[in-house]
């Protein structure tokens, strides 16, 4: 940009001198003048203000001593882009303003012209107002253009913080639940194995069935890292239609569940299915880990809103669990629940045990799926 503006600032004038008699010649202290300005502006970034007064001086010298007309503003007229660019708005504006002023009537006051006329002071008034309004708008446009991309940048961000964060609750619900049954499982197995090893290999047969099924889930959590030119998984998204499934591995656990299905049954969305599956998944595995020898019930019911109820009758949740809520457990059960609109509520019953119920929003036009 600088040998560019250069070429044109000291070439053109120095062309158009030629056909500019009654100006001075243009000699070597013209040639210094006109070139300093183009020399400055490779400093123009790193101190925008101190470039533009620079070139104005400069300018304004080899003007007042009247040397011939040409292009000796282009430099000057960088400048200024480049100092409101960088958001120095007064010092551009105290230059233009210098500018106006010493340009219109400095040669008058060192002897070179006469006093302006009304019409080159409207003009260069005008002139100058279209420059600064040009470079306002210039500025005002880069910033919104970098204000648009921090915005998407954030976005972003926070995409992919939400991503990471439903990967860890996926991987949490799976693999707690399934290791927490092999967890029992084990002591089942350890502590039968000498004297009643028939009831010992249930236990164990029920281990290896609840680690291939936690491989199995793991690989389908694993798929969504995929790239977009990598196979879908084959196997069928996990939800309510799995239930009878974690019912029968929770009760090889050594817990009695059941479960109930009120009201017409119907699809559901696939956020609403998986959340409401997982919920009970994570309610199973609290029984499991804290409500010692206990009896499950499973609750799903079908109306304008989906509730999943899942209740025990031993001795109680997570340590100091209440309808709050506490835990990684708790508190990703009710982050599923509120991420579509709905609630979750878990804590200790009256009567002994513990209580886990959650309402799930249904789109209305769900209520027509049947």
């Amino acid at each position: 940009m600088p040998l560019v503006v250069a070429v044109i600032q000291v070439g053109g004038t120095y062309l158009a001198g030629k056909r500019q008699p009654e100006h001075a010649d243009f000699d070597a202290l013209a040639l210094v003048l006109v070139a300093a300005g183009p020399a400055a502006l490779t400093l123009r970034r790193r101190y925008p203000a101190t470039v533009l007064s620079f070139v104005l001086a400069t300018t304004l010298t080899y003007f007042l001593l009247d040397y011939p007309r040409g292009p000796i503003f282009f430099a000057l007229i960088i400048a200024v882009f480049t100092a409101v660019m960088a958001g120095r708005r007064a010092a551009a504006i105290g230059s233009i303003v210098a500018g106006y002023v010493g340009f219109l009537w400095g040669g008058y006051l060192v002897g070179t012209s006469g006093p302006p006329s009304g019409e080159a002071s409207l003009g260069l008034g005008a002139w100058l107002l279209v420059l600064i309004t040009v470079a306002e708008v210039g500025r005002a446009r880069r910033e919104r253009a970098h204000e648009y991309a921090r915005t998407r940048a954030e976005e972003a961000k926070r995409r992919a913080s939400e991503e990471r964060l439903r990967i860890a609750q996926e991987l949490h619900d799976v693999l707690a639940h399934n290791i927490s049954l092999i967890n029992v499982q084990a002591g089942v197995a350890l502590h039968l194995m000498g004297q009643q090893p028939g009831q010992a290999r249930t236990a164990l047969s029920a281990i290896k069935q609840a680690s291939n099924d936690a491989l199995g889930e793991l690989r389908s959590v694993l798929d969504i890292l995929r790239q977009g030119d990598e196979a879908s998984p084959l196997t069928p998204a996990t939800g309510l239609s799995h239930l009878d499934d974690l019912v029968r591995k929770a009760n090889a656990s050594g817990i009695e569940v059941s479960a109930r299905i009120e009201g017409d049954s119907r699809p559901l969305p696939a956020g609403t299915d998986l959340a409401a599956f997982r919920i009970v998944q994570e309610a199973l595995t609290n029984v499991t880990r804290h409500a010692g020898p206990a009896r499950a019930t499973v609750l799903i019911s079908y109306g304008e809103d989906l509730i999943v109820q899942v209740e025990d009758d031993g001795r109680g949740g997570p340590a100091g669990a209440t309808t709050a809520g506490s835990g990684n457990g708790i508190a990703g059960m009710r982050e599923r629940a509120v991420a579509l609109g709905g609630n979750l509520e878990a804590g200790p019953k009256p009567d002994g045990g513990f209580r886990v119920v959650a309402r799930l929003p249904l789109p209305a036009q769900t209520a027509e799926w049947s």
